[in-house]
């Protein structure tokens, strides 16, 4: 079982940076693929990007690719999204989650953080 919680969001402007984090409990960390997803008010959950067992292999939204960088530190049990050029449709919750599949599908991942809000202004 692998327990995530995210931190890093906040209040930013158009075009500022933020890199949020994604910090696992659990003793087979290293075992999962991660993955980032956003929910914005009035809208569907949505797939962000994602990272394979040994971070060797990304995958993105096309919403962010060029401006999001997804990365995973299995030593420190930790995932990251680095987030530039942020725009405000970026504005939403955002959380990481786990999977034993390398997938955008959110209903394939098993664990779940409880998201970190994320607010960009014009």
């Amino acid at each position: 079982q692998v327990q995530l919680i995210e931190s890093g969001g906040g209040l930013v402007q158009a075009g500022d940076s933020l890199r949020l984090s994604c910090a696992a409990s659990g003793r087979t960390f290293s075992a999962y693929r991660m993955g980032w997803f956003r929910h914005a008010p009035g809208k569907e959950r949505e797939f962000v990007a994602a990272i394979s067992r040994s971070g060797g292999s990304t995958y993105y939204a096309d919403s962010v690719k060029g401006r999001f960088t997804i990365s995973r530190d299995n030593a420190k049990n930790t995932v990251y999204l680095q987030m530039n050029s942020l725009k405000p449709e970026d504005t939403a919750v955002y959380y990481c989650a786990a999977t034993s599949l390398f997938t955008t599908q959110s209903p394939l991942y098993d664990y779940w953080g409880q998201g970190t809000q994320v607010t960009v202004s014009s």
